[in-house]
């Protein structure tokens, strides 16, 4: 038996240690997903990316705006979702699915 690398390197947790390494252990979900975007104030998907300034080298196209409470930022909400998840999703909102 050997030693984890994360123990040797002197990490407190298993976490910090794949957090430094840029080692992602995020479990893909099987099936087709689909990825919702969020706006973290007021929870609506009506989000788009701000285009002001994107012809410049730096800053250009990273920021997200909320459509409905006009909030801006780069902390968008990402949810991936399985197409049963989605089908509620939309249920929940009162979308009409064709």
């Amino acid at each position: 038996m050997k030693t984890a690398d994360w123990i040797l390197e002197g990490y407190d947790s298993k976490a910090d240690y794949e957090k430094a390494k840029g080692i992602s252990t995020k479990k893909k979900k099987e099936g087709k997903t689909f990825n919702i975007r969020e706006c973290p104030k007021c929870k609506s998907d009506d989000v788009g990316l701000v285009l002001s300034n994107s012809d410049s080298e730096k800053g250009g196209g990273k920021e997200w705006e909320c459509r409905k409470c006009k909030w801006k930022g780069k902390d968008i909400v990402e949810k991936e979702l399985t197409e049963d998840e989605l089908m509620k999703y939309l249920d929940s909102k009162g979308e009409k699915i064709a």
